[in-house]
């Protein structure tokens, strides 16, 4: 009787460990971070003429010159570097790189100021947090109005994975203050501590016969970190599926991204149109798209916090 008590309990145990963890793993192509592209953009004579060094994530390679990037080797990811050109200036702009961690090679995010100097006066200062997302950057980058505007978020998906698996590290200044810099307008602190943010999100999207773009929320990851993180291998952000609104740990920035919240994709006549979440899908929906999103900010466009750094590898779903 007592070596069947602990069997029963033994086998309990077992049962209760491997329901957290091992996941079967399927790997986001490129989402090991061991490749990247470099790219060397000229800037403007007029605010200095220097060469910018700007990092992409696809199978390595040298790109020299200031053209247009377009997602290469079937790589599904973009970053918020990006070459600009407003009013005929052309600006560089880097804040995801690699970096090494224990030895390999990790996305580096960061949250820093860039600023552009025209005849030795700072005119313009604008807050770009690092992010990687699954879509597509459309550039050059002629404006900071209406970002989203101007990228892709999402690419087709039809599984149901049970979480994102990652390994991650956040470095979180001591700062509960965070700046907003559009460069239109003067530098703005507003009080409140940033977070580095992870998340995927699952949608059954649809087009209406006049081109736009609908989405129901099938399936909901998403985390924020306030505090520095020691090195982590093998997180899992579990995916909720269904209206989770009623749900204990659902919080207001999990809900539907709706209005100026929405993402953009393209519609069947290929225009860019925002993509409009008007409901929660049933539990059990099959979803036709996946946004996954990692930042080193969780606050509108153009405000974070200098010196919050995400690092991030080895993305997949886990099932």
């Amino acid at each position: 009787m007592r070596l069947l008590r602990i069997t029963i309990f033994s086998l309990l145990f077992a049962s209760a460990s491997l329901s957290g963890y091992p996941l079967t793993l399927e790997p986001i192509r490129y989402g090991d971070f061991s490749q990247w592209v470099t790219r060397e953009i000229n800037e403007s004579k007029l605010i200095g003429g220097k060469t910018k060094t700007v990092y992409e994530i696809a199978p390595a390679t040298k790109i020299i010159g200031n053209k247009p990037y377009s997602n290469m080797g079937g790589s599904p990811w973009a970053t918020s570097n990006v070459y600009a050109k407003v009013s005929g200036i052309v600006k560089g702009s880097n804040t995801v790189s690699p970096a090494t961690v224990n030895g390999n090679k990790v996305a580096r995010l960061e949250s820093k100021m860039e600023e552009v100097k025209v005849l030795g006066l700072i005119n313009m200062d604008v807050m770009v947090a690092g992010s990687i997302f699954l879509g597509k950057i459309f550039e050059p980058i002629t404006s900071t109005k209406g970002p989203f505007s101007k990228m892709e978020m999402g690419i087709p998906y039809t599984k149901r994975p049970v979480a994102l698996v990652f390994d991650y590290k956040v470095d979180m200044p001591p700062a509960d203050k965070r700046t907003k810099a559009t460069g239109f307008s003067s530098k703005k602190t507003l009080q409140g501590r940033d977070n580095a943010e992870v998340y995927v999100l699952l949608q059954q999207r649809w087009e209406d016969a006049d081109g736009k773009l609908y989405a129901r929320r099938v399936g909901t990851g998403r985390e924020r970190y306030s505090k520095s993180v020691p090195w982590t291998k093998g997180h899992q952000l579990k995916i909720h599926y269904g209206d989770i609104t009623g749900k204990p740990f659902y919080k207001p920035w999990m809900g539907l991204l709706s209005g100026n919240k929405a993402y953009y994709a393209r519609n069947s006549k290929g225009k860019l149109v925002p993509v409009q979440e008007v409901e929660w899908a049933a539990p059990d929906a099959v979803p036709t798209h996946v946004l996954v999103m990692a930042s080193a900010s969780c606050g509108e466009p153009f405000i974070g916090t200098e010196g919050l750094n995400l690092y991030i590898d080895n993305i997949a779903f886990g099932f």
